[in-house]
């Protein structure tokens, strides 16, 4: 049957389920775009809880000047903010939302087997749809900062960055700094998106592959908060997660950073193989 179909008239394995369409189909959905106003509402929201509550304080109790109380000094300082308040949780949702729908979603609208028999190769599938989850995981990455670095400048100004340590970017700089802080929390949201994906291809409940990588990774970060543990926490990747505060210092640091993306990449490539694998001697029943 797979030489038949390799050698009809007109038949390209590349040509089938293309990008845009994949693309289009997804940005209908009700669930982007519900995630997007999310994201986007957030700086909205914290702007509205400062000016209620007043300027963030200068001490969190222990003589300590944290990201949280430099919030209202610029628009730069308001976008570093909310990424800071976001990477832990919030950011994880769209990546384990769009990465754990693909598979599970079509097997559950029992459509999968349909789009297999069009003929789409299996791999070709899987390329497409992690193609595209990706691409929307880090255009949500995107949002939250472009809408808070706007709303952040329109509230409180355009100025340098004031860094927490003491000292300031340049304005000039900050747009640099921050562009590679949304790298790196895009680059250490890949094992996220590796459980998530991988587990699209196990159950054909999407619900189960998005809570399921929500919920491993929650464990992940509770792991890391056991001291005990001691060098065993760097093989962590929620242990490096908010390394990109290197980037917001005077002098960059990369030595974190470094070690975070070595480690996320790692977990990301074995999971999307295990996907992979798994995708491609599973029996399609719907």
């Amino acid at each position: 049957m797979s030489t038949l179909v390799e050698s009809a008239p007109g038949y390209r394995a590349r040509h089938t389920l293309p990008l845009r369409v994949e693309a289009v189909r997804q940005l209908k959905r009700r669930r982007t775009l519900v995630m997007a106003g999310i994201l986007a509402a957030l700086p909205f929201v914290l702007i509205i809880a400062f000016a209620i509550g007043g300027t963030p304080g200068g001490d969190d109790g222990g003589g300590r000047v944290n990201l949280m109380d430099t919030a209202t000094a610029s628009g730069a300082n308001f976008a570093a903010t909310c990424l800071f308040v976001s990477a832990g949780f919030l950011l994880v949702v769209p990546v384990a939302l769009f990465c754990g729908d693909t598979v599970a979603s079509e097997a559950s609208w029992a459509s999968l087997r349909y789009l297999l028999a069009a003929p789409v190769p299996r791999s070709r599938l899987l390329w497409s749809k992690l193609a595209v989850a990706l691409g929307f995981s880090a255009a949500a990455m995107l949002l939250l900062p472009l809408v808070a670095l706007a709303a952040g400048t329109a509230a409180y100004g355009w100025g340098p960055l004031e860094l927490p340590t003491g000292g300031s970017l340049a304005a000039g700089d900050t747009v640099s700094r921050l562009a590679l802080v949304v790298a790196f929390i895009f680059v250490s949201q890949l094992v996220t998106a590796g459980l998530a994906f991988w587990l699209s291809t196990k159950t054909d409940a999407p619900l189960g592959a998005v809570g399921g990588a929500v919920g491993l990774t929650i464990i992940g970060n509770v792991l890391d908060a056991v001291t005990a543990l001691g060098s065993w926490r760097d093989v962590l990747p929620a242990h490096w997660q908010f390394a990109w505060i290197d980037a917001l210092q005077p002098q960059l640091e990369w030595n974190g950073m470094v070690k975070g993306a070595a480690v996320s990449v790692t977990y990301a490539l074995v999971l999307f193989a295990l996907a992979f694998r798994n995708f491609s001697r599973k029996d399609i029943v719907s």
